[in-house]
């Protein structure tokens, strides 16, 4: 999948999935249940944060029975923008500091 910055940027303008994101570089690596993440928003609007994250090439999700998993397509995002995921990293940590 080719990653494309505005289609990348535009996906983590939105604080629930930047905030997804972050929470799965400060998790060690690997799959995570998507229902293990808190997002406090309907079902569907979780769906619509996991199809955009997806469609934006930072996430990989996998289907598996009634649940599905993650996982940060780390190595893929930093080898294309370098730094974004740590700057996104540093600025949500600080932005959280600041509330």
């Amino acid at each position: 999948m080719d990653l494309d910055l505005g289609t990348v940027l535009s996906a983590l303008a939105d604080p629930h999935r930047r905030g997804v994101v972050v929470d799965l570089l400060d998790r060690p690596d690997g799959e995570h249940a998507c229902t293990s993440f808190d997002l406090p928003v309907a079902k569907s609007t979780r769906t619509h944060h996991w199809r955009v994250l997806r469609q934006a090439g930072l996430i990989h999700q996998r289907d598996a029975g009634n649940g599905s998993f993650v996982r940060l397509r780390r190595d893929e995002v930093s080898a294309r923008f370098p730094g974004l995921l740590d700057s996104i990293r540093q600025a949500h940590h600080d932005e959280r500091r600041s509330e």
